[in-house]
């Protein structure tokens, strides 16, 4: 298990990065990553055909096309941020409802990825790259890979969906009969979503092997703009929930259609929208048979392992949720108890928690990637033990300011996805819970995803894939031992407290034997580092929570604090208490002199020379 929520883990693999479309990084993705920038670069390699001229490499630049990727992933995210704010508006942030559509609309992409997410991405990768290097610009085989693709994810999507219910039933705890037929009506709608994200990352890699890069990334912002126009429409049409009645015996099939169909539209649109730069490509868009020859059984041993490890994976996380399932029963049940979190909850909460690790580590570690893979084809093993080194200290500044800031800003942060109704301070609350649990994980998940790359770059995907399947193994035994005497209502809790002490367990797997195989790599330093950032991060939060104390953070019930009024007031809240926090860091880095502080702004000022005035006094 990689311990996040499922949308979180189909995310990053499937390049899909829209807050629609689900949310954490995939183990799968570094194999990706290498096979797109050396296997199809291998000097003296020769395919059998002429060669034209080396089309992935982006015309403008690797620093311009990474510009461009980081850009349509801000916004997207930030869009996705809307679109789940809004969604509990429409439906409530603990409502029957609101989980039961989640389940529905969340689905479709782990279904995606347990098909083919990992064969498209780690396999197709390299194929693309060799047979883009061909006199046709790889043309032909383009052709007919799409062809393929679009037979086996067609059938794939029509037997998905015709098992909707069994599905339904089977990703579920102690769903009612009422509840399992309204699952099943969204999950009709949502489930040829199969489809559309398999043609979407298909084409997205066409796209990427040819340097193509913005149009991938940047797709899923219109996929956002659709689902926040479908959200908004459907409270303009159908009002936003409110407390009271029976939301399910009151629920209709237009509602159903609206925004299980809507938001299937949206995905539609992010697949098609890549057509148009496909063409330019000069692909027929037309069917082309005869598949001999696609390199589809040469997926060597690092493939094979990859997949395993997506697979036991996305497994271990539809089995959590389905855990998580179990509490919006008992919330039915209890009569609709809005501080009960349920599925949207947890995905709203993993959501933020995640945000941090998507804009800091990940770029960082991409970086990082390329010199670790450098210095292991070299045998370097001390430029090896410096590159890990150097990573996990430059992750401690951003990783420890925001762990901290989101334990001071949990309750206004939950609250931005609480919805509108009279319950959405409870149901805030209840969000809020989850993200602090999430929170005290946030260090130990960076280091997991940096070592486990490590590991990706010495082209060693079998130990990730143990790591990997005992952690999961871990995980199901003792959630579902807890799942065995304990309410359904505690299950979310439990889950998602698990998800963090499972990544310290995870870090001491991956840290044990990432010295054994390669020596010390001075982990003394790095607590250090850790230790001087979470100092300051600690400062800063005193003046976190001095201003969210004076905004009323701390005061619920009759007398309401400003920041919990509305989402608004949050909003307000939430800038103006990380401002604060964030001037606060920067101080207490120049005073305490942070070494990882000067090396920052220093690489920044080579591109802003204003920052350099940030740089701490040299000793």
């Amino acid at each position: 298990m990689q311990s996040t929520s499922p949308r979180d883990a189909a995310r990053t693999s499937s390049g899909d990065d829209s807050g629609a479309s689900r949310t954490a990084e995939s183990p799968a993705e570094p194999r990706a990553d290498a096979a797109a920038e050396t296997t199809g670069e291998t000097p003296g390699e020769t395919t059998g055909e002429t060669p034209a001229a080396d089309s992935h490499v982006p015309a403008g630049g690797m620093a311009r096309a990474s510009t461009l990727m980081a850009s349509g992933t801000l916004i997207s995210r930030l869009l996705g941020f809307m679109r789940t704010m809004l969604l509990a508006v429409a439906l409530g942030g603990t409502a029957l409802v609101a989980d039961v559509f989640e389940k529905a609309n969340t689905v479709p992409n782990v279904i995606y990825m347990l098909l083919a997410g990992g064969m498209f991405n780690v396999v197709l990768v390299p194929q693309l790259i060799k047979a883009a290097k061909r006199s046709d610009g790889g043309a032909d085989y383009t052709a007919r890979l799409l062809t393929l693709a679009t037979l086996v994810l067609g059938a794939a999507t029509l037997l998905i969906t015709a098992l909707a219910y069994p599905l339904m039933t089977a990703l579920t705890k102690d769903w009612s009969e009422p509840m399992l037929a309204l699952g099943t009506s969204f999950a009709v709608w949502t489930l040829p979503q199969v489809f559309f994200y398999g043609l979407y990352a298909v084409i997205g890699q066409v796209l990427n092997a040819n340097a193509k890069f913005g149009w991938y990334m940047w797709a899923p912002v219109l996929n956002n703009l659709i689902a926040i126009a479908v959200i908004g429409a459907y409270i303009a049409m159908f009002g936003a929930y409110a407390v009271g009645g029976d939301q399910l015996a009151e629920w209709t099939t237009a509602q159903t259609v609206w925004l299980g169909a809507g938001h299937t539209i949206g995905i539609i649109a992010q697949a098609l929208i890549l057509l148009w730069p496909l063409r330019t490509l000069g692909i027929p868009l037309r069917p082309r048979f005869g598949w001999r020859g696609l390199g589809l059984r040469a997926t060597g041993q690092i493939a094979a392992w990859t997949l395993v490890t997506m697979l036991i994976s996305n497994i271990g996380n539809l089995l959590y949720m389905r855990l998580i399932s179990g509490a919006t029963a008992s919330r039915q049940d209890a009569g609709g108890d809005p501080s009960i979190p349920g599925e949207y909850a947890a995905n709203a909460a993993q959501l933020i928690a995640v945000l941090p690790h998507s804009v800091f580590v990940l770029s960082m570690a991409t970086v990082l990637f390329n010199q670790l893979a450098r210095s292991m084809d070299l045998g370097r093993l001390g430029e090896v033990r410096d590159i890990i080194n150097r990573g996990l200290r430059m992750f401690a500044l951003p990783v420890m300011f925001c762990m901290i800031a989101i334990l001071v800003l949990a309750g206004p942060l939950g609250r931005l996805f609480g919805g509108s109704s009279s319950a959405s301070v409870l149901s805030g609350a209840a969000i809020a819970q989850l993200l602090v649990l999430l929170a005290l994980g946030m260090p130990f998940r960076s280091a997991n995803f940096y070592l486990m790359r490590v590991f990706y770059s010495a082209e060693d995907a079998r130990t990730p894939m143990l790591v990997q399947t005992i952690i999961v193994g871990l995980g199901l035994t003792i959630s579902h031992s807890l799942a065995a005497v304990l309410p359904n209502t505690a299950l979310p809790f439990i889950v998602v407290g698990m998800f963090s002490a499972l990544h310290v367990v995870q870090y001491v797997i991956c840290h044990v034997r990432v010295v054994r195989r390669w020596g010390s790599f001075d982990v003394g330093s790095v607590v250090a580092s850790y230790a001087r950032a979470g100092w300051a991060a600690a400062g800063a939060g005193v003046v976190g929570v001095a201003v969210l104390w004076l905004l009323g953070g701390y005061r619920t019930g009759a007398d309401l604090g400003f920041a919990w009024e509305s989402i608004g007031t949050a909003v307000i809240t939430c800038a103006a208490v990380g401002a604060a926090m964030a001037a606060a860091f920067v101080v207490l880095l120049r005073v305490m002199r942070v070494p990882e502080f000067g090396d920052l702004v220093e690489t920044l000022s080579r591109r802003l020379p204003a920052l350099r005035r940030l740089a701490p006094p040299v000793r």
